[in-house]
């Protein structure tokens, strides 16, 4: 329900490194920028809204932890994420990212987008 890829570099050299990722989302995103031991998320979304299916984001900087549980059935899961990477969160899976150090994430979705399909669940 959650899988991680690890961004793909194309160089590097002595001013730092270089990456790239392919999307076929259009529109608003959304840039994260968070403090070391606080979540986000915390919630699911059942794919309705089609940059919610699958939610994809990307850990741009920082290390962070994924934890998710499948809101129809028993799997559940966690997962330690290192920078960069992208992480897709399938439609019914719960989800919360902790970060680990201070973290930038990006969403490839906007607000709005969210907006009907996202429902809350306190763990």
């Amino acid at each position: 329900m959650v899988e991680i890829i690890q961004v793909a570099k194309i160089g590097e050299d002595e001013r730092g490194a270089t990456h790239y990722f392919d999307t076929d989302r259009t529109g608003q995103f959304i840039i994260a920028y968070r403090k070391k031991g606080s979540a986000s998320g915390r919630h699911y979304h059942k794919g309705t809204a089609p940059t919610k299916n699958p939610e994809q984001l990307i850990l741009m900087q920082g290390e962070a932890t994924v934890n998710w549980f499948d809101v129809k059935g028993a799997a559940k899961g966690s997962v330690q994420v290192k920078a960069p990477a992208k992480i897709f969160i399938q439609p019914w899976a719960w989800h919360e990212v902790i970060a680990d150090t201070d973290i930038i994430m990006f969403e490839l979705n906007g607000l709005e987008d969210a907006k009907d399909d996202t429902f809350r669940i306190e763990k």
